[in-house]
């Protein structure tokens, strides 16, 4: 059992109550779970042996509930060549866009993807970072993706940190596939599902839902086949246009929809009736330099649950510091520092069906971070600036 005093706890444990804050408070640990949090007079295990935090500022530990931080290759020249006037056909044509990260991707192999991914996710850990998502989705055929999400089981086993993986085989259509849409959707992505869903290489299944990538009806018939194989799912949606696809997610009880620039009015109602969360990804409409922003109002009215995720990806988010995403999505989105701290513990956890993590309340994973600040906005307010003190994991400091 540890016991941890002098602390200053965020519980996050409640919406109404916003931090949760509890100033000179203590916590118990049993193992990998909390059994006490509260005010340090009431303590009830006195006699135990005591950990001072100095006073210290102590969160759930921060969830990364969407990323795709395993792949090959990178893509700055193709930053530099948009920057430099180049359009997306033009730099299609020069080899560059998603099919130049399937092309690396397909090229390595698994030491060297995890070696590139480690270097990423250190990043993330760094940052307080307890629990990250990964997915496929850069491999477009069977062998890659199972590759990939191979790589991401990997991940946890070498580092401290918790990995929820996620199949996204329809994330994009191979060139190879160009002119045979049921053919991939049928070989690969319902096949590759079967294959990796009895190797236990996923957690959850996903899709990328738009004009340039697979349409409702396709993206609802892959999600029929996740719920035959009792997997949960989540949606890339509405981030170029309205195409209903969050709708469908949250008909299908989604675990969350994500990027939703372009929601309506139809999807927030029917993610509020089926509890499904928004995933906001402003790192993606940062590098994108997008307009039109996603209804945060809308959302709040409607009490649907808003998270926050870095999206590190090489493409439209190469971003791999989340608290560079919660001042974004502060600066960005409006969204309130309280809002952005439950987005990405509270929040965050629930878009990944993991109940048992992102409050600090007992009976809770004793995932949590310790950090240098006297108040949690400033994790928020602060830019290129890491205040995190320790990581603490199942309960050990690490």
């Amino acid at each position: 059992m540890q016991v941890l005093v002098n602390a200053t706890l965020a519980t996050m444990a409640d919406e109404s109550a916003g931090y949760g804050l509890i100033d000179g408070a203590a916590l118990v640990i049993d193992g990998d779970r909390i059994i006490w949090a509260g005010a340090e007079a009431q303590l009830p295990h006195r006699d135990a042996p005591r950990r001072d935090l100095g006073g210290r500022l102590v969160t759930p530990g921060l969830v990364d509930c969407h990323t795709h931080v395993v792949f090959g290759g990178d893509r700055a020249q193709e930053f530099e060549m948009r920057l430099e006037g180049a359009s997306y056909e033009e730099i299609a044509r020069a080899g560059g866009g998603i099919l130049s990260s399937v092309r690396a991707t397909r090229e390595a192999d698994e030491a060297a993807l995890l070696d590139a991914a480690l270097r990423r996710v250190d990043h993330l850990i760094a940052e307080g970072v307890t629990t990250i998502e990964i997915k496929s989705g850069y491999g477009l055929d069977v062998e890659t993706e199972l590759k990939m999400l191979r790589t991401a089981r990997r991940i946890g086993e070498s580092r401290p940190v918790h990995v929820a993986t996620t199949w996204l085989a329809a994330h994009a259509l191979p060139p190879e596939c160009k002119d045979d849409r049921a053919g991939y959707l049928r070989d690969v992505v319902i096949r590759g599902m079967d294959r990796a869903h009895a190797e236990g290489l996923i957690d959850a299944v996903d899709g990328f839902c738009e004009g340039i990538a697979f349409s409702r009806d396709e993206m609802a018939a892959v999600f029929d086949h996740a719920a035959g194989l009792g997997l949960p799912v989540k949606l890339h949606a509405e981030q170029l246009s309205d195409l209903g696809g969050a709708a469908m997610a949250a008909e299908h009880g989604a675990l969350s929809a994500d990027h939703l620039e372009y929601l309506g009015a139809d999807g927030i109602a029917a993610m509020a009736a089926s509890g499904t969360v928004a995933v906001l990804l402003p790192g993606a409409f940062y590098t994108l330099r997008e307009t039109q922003l996603p209804p945060v109002q809308a959302l709040r009215d409607a009490g649907v649950p808003i998270a926050l995720a870095t999206d590190a990806n090489p493409g439209t988010s190469p971003l791999t510091s989340i608290l560079l995403t919660m001042n974004m999505g502060a600066t960005l989105f409006r969204l309130t520092p309280a809002e952005c701290l439950a987005g990405v513990t509270r929040h965050a956890a629930r878009a990944l069906g993991l109940a048992d993590r992102g409050t600090i309340t007992a009976g809770a994973r004793a995932d949590l971070a310790i950090w240098d600040v006297r108040h949690p906005a400033e994790l928020s307010y602060r830019i290129g600036f890491n205040p995190l003190h320790a990581r603490v994991f199942g309960g050990e400091f690490v």
